[in-house]
Parts: structure tokens; sequence; C-alpha cells
């Protein structure tokens, strides 16, 4: 089985604050991973660490079959931050325009967008069934609005890695449900690989079909089905929340 993400031996500390110690797993490709912990277990560092955004202080890395180091096909993986952090809700561009921001990653100087993009960018609104609102401003657009167009913008360069960091939090039932059928048929059809931050571990199980769970190193790793038969998990999370993530798969 092809290898998408490998790690090894990986460790991370914030000044003094161990934040990551001697961590290995590897993920193949068509996986859906559940990434679970608890608040400051490492999740998002670690999920940084695989995008390149931050430097572990020891440990080696591959994406894609290449060392991180050498890693330059960024275009590959699309990336949704938690919540929408890094975005300025009053930002004035039209839901086109951030979505067409996806394709700049694979662009060589002079980084243009061209009429041909357009018909990219149109693909990807259909999708994601918001190509009604391609010319709205993204400040008019409601929270799950927002989110369908951001996740539009990480999928427009069909990325075989995609990584999302608790994408639901600000979603209402309604939408929360239809994004994870999304993503559903992203990994089923497309066949895309997929590691999904959630600090909701009782529900992992409704989505994904492997479980990674931190908590500075790595707690467990491996397929539910695994899990549900796991007696030592059943000591760290207790009947009861195993028997919830287990009941949902």
């Amino acid at each position: 089985m092809e290898k998408i993400v490998e790690v090894k031996n990986l460790s991370f500390k914030y000044g003094v604050a161990e934040v990551l110690k001697d961590v290995t797993f590897s993920i193949d490709r068509g996986d859906y991973v559940g990434l679970g912990g608890h608040n400051g277990s490492g999740k998002t560092t670690l999920v940084k660490i695989i995008l390149g955004l931050i430097t572990p202080d020891v440990g080696d890395i591959s994406v894609l079959g290449k060392n991180l180091k050498k890693f330059k096909q960024w275009s590959k993986i699309g990336y949704l931050p938690q919540s929408l952090s890094l975005f300025n809700p009053i930002f004035p561009a039209t839901v086109y325009e951030v979505v067409s921001l996806g394709l700049i990653s694979k662009k060589k100087f002079p980084r243009r967008i061209t009429k041909s993009d357009e018909k990219i960018v149109d693909n990807a609104l259909q999708e994601l069934e918001i190509i009604d609102l391609k010319n709205k401003l993204i400040s008019e657009l409601s929270g799950g609005q927002q989110q369908r167009v951001f996740l539009a913008k990480a999928l427009v360069n069909e990325p075989e890695l995609l990584i999302l960091d608790e994408p639901s939090n600000a979603l209402d039932s309604k939408s929360r449900n239809h994004f994870f059928d999304l993503l559903h048929d992203l990994n089923k059809k497309k066949g895309t690989t997929i590691i999904l931050i959630t600090h909701d571990i009782g529900h992992i199980g409704e989505h994904a079909n492997k479980l990674l769970y931190l908590d500075k190193n790595i707690v467990f790793y491996g397929k539910l089905s695994e899990f549900c038969d796991s007696e030592s998990m059943e000591d760290v999370f207790g009947r009861e929340s195993q028997h919830l993530i287990c009941h949902q798969h």
C-alpha cells in the first residue's frame, strides 16, 4: 500500500514545553484518519509540521513519497484551517476570487489567474453546490456557506491529501451533515486521503476508517475495528466513550 504520510520518531517543543514526543505512524493512500486528543495534546502542531509550517526538533517526515525537506508539490495538498481563523470576514473578495486563489500554488511566475482557470473554479463551486454564490462577497455569506467556499478553495487543485482542522465547529446541524457527506464522497469516490482533526472523539467512527489519538505521543493508532476490540483502549477512553465511537462506526 502506498504511503501518503510517514512520520518517524517525531518530537517537538515550544520553548521548554514538550508538545510531541517520539511520534511514529504512517497513512496509506485512501485512508480517512480521525485525529483526536484533548486540548494541548499536539494535534494541530502535528498537522503544522506535516504542512511544513513549523520544523520539528527531531524526526523524519515524508509526504507523497518525498522527504518533507525536499517536498515542493504543495498543490497536491489541500488544507482547511481551524474555524477559518486565518480569514478576515470583511475582506472585500468574491467567492470566485477566494476559490481561484487555490490555483496559485501550482502556477509559475507570474502567478496570474487566467480565463481557462474559470472553468476549473466553476467545477469546484458546482461540486460544493455553491455555484450560485460565485459573484457574492465572502462577507455576505453564512458560516456554513463560507466553510464550503474554503473547502472549494482547498479542493480546486484536486489534492491527493486533504487536511482539515476541526472544520465543523461553526456549522449548524444541517450544514455539518452536508459537509461530512461531501468529505465521504471525496474519500470513497475520488480516493482522496483525509486527515480530520476533531475534539469530538465520540463521532470519529461515524466518518473515519482509522483513529489516531494523541497525548503528546500516540495513545492509539489503527482501524476502528481494532479500537473496538481493544481492552487497553477501554481502560484509556472508558467503556462509555469506546462504546459510543464503535456504535457510530
